[in-house]
């Protein structure tokens, strides 16, 4: 879709991203990473950024995994504030976390479109803020959760004492990083067992039926079907703690719907996420190149004694 068509609600939503998000100031060194399928995102980036500005093009590698190349990693530990609208996603990669400890702040956006961009940030982004603050501070005092749906889940997560994430977009801190579109509340489990069916698989899309997922002792044990054994596959070729149940979230954004691109899919209100892989970068232990999510439709989640989604309906 091109930027005319999308119009007002992405100059919205690209205004939203440099002001109210990153608060980017005159003079501060912006890197904006796309890749060939998201020029059109990254230039409509650049368009708004200062002339000390930069668009890096890096066409992803198979053979690094999900590091970025030595050259963008360079860049990305220069900059003041960086944007990546590139697959792979850079969030859970050494280079992000080197350069967000060095005092970068910036945003990951693995997979936007220019349209998910304009519709997910051109809207009342303080009313997903608000949300989302609200279930990590659920998630950050609760110590189980359970979720159940009407296909057939029923997971049962260890969350500990740990602390939950709010994705409400504010990242104006000095090396604040998170992932746009905004909105979602997120935290990396002590541990889970049971059964939970998804109907969105990152970097799968949309399965032809729901897969089932089997989780013991915090680990991914088994999953049905062709889109569940490339799952198992993609996350065992990184052995054991490929298979670590990673995050736990609830996605709090009014305007996303199912698309097939996680990105969007687990932001949708009234759905919940799981991911297994890396959690070392939000709160958990496990460091490992991979970070694969999965979306839950319709579920029910209960935070201890509190009800956040009945149903697929959100209710606080």
């Amino acid at each position: 879709m091109s930027v005319e068509a999308v119009g007002a609600d992405l100059t919205r939503a690209v205004r939203t991203v440099i002001d109210r998000c990153l608060a980017v100031e005159p003079g501060e060194r912006v890197l904006v990473i796309a890749d060939p399928d998201t020029v059109d995102v990254g230039r409509a980036l650049l368009d708004a950024l200062s002339p000390d500005a930069a668009l890096v093009i890096a066409p992803p590698d198979p053979a690094r995994g999900t590091e970025p190349s030595a050259l963008v990693a360079a860049a990305l530990a220069a900059c003041d504030v960086f944007i990546a609208p590139c697959m792979p996603s850079m969030s859970h990669t050494t280079a992000r976390n080197a350069a967000s400890e060095r005092g970068a702040r910036g945003a990951t956006m693995p997979g936007v479109t220019l349209d998910m961009l304009a519709r997910l940030m051109g809207g009342d982004v303080e009313a997903t803020a608000r949300r989302s603050r609200a279930v990590a501070e659920l998630l950050t005092q609760a110590r189980h959760a359970r979720i159940t749906c009407p296909l057939g889940t029923d997971l049962h997560v260890e969350l500990g004492a740990r602390t939950a994430i709010a994705d409400d977009g504010d990242l104006r801190a000095r090396g604040a990083f998170g992932n746009l579109p905004c909105g979602e509340a997120f935290i990396a489990p002590t541990g889970g067992a049971g059964r939970v069916v998804v109907s969105s698989i990152a970097t799968f899309g949309l399965p032809d039926e729901p897969v089932e997922l089997l989780v013991h002792d915090g680990r991914l044990s088994g999953a049905q079907g062709t889109a569940g054994q490339r799952l198992e596959q993609a996350l065992s070729a990184h052995g054991e703690r490929g298979r670590n149940l990673a995050e736990l979230g609830i996605g709090t954004n009014d305007r996303a719907t199912l698309t097939g691109n996680v990105l969007e899919d687990e932001k949708l209100l009234g759905t919940i996420h799981v991911a297994f892989g890396a959690s070392a970068s939000f709160g958990g232990t496990v460091t490992v190149p991979v970070h694969i999510d999965a979306v839950v439709l319709s579920p029910t989640l209960t935070l201890d004694t509190t009800t956040v989604v009945d149903g697929g309906r959100f209710v606080l």
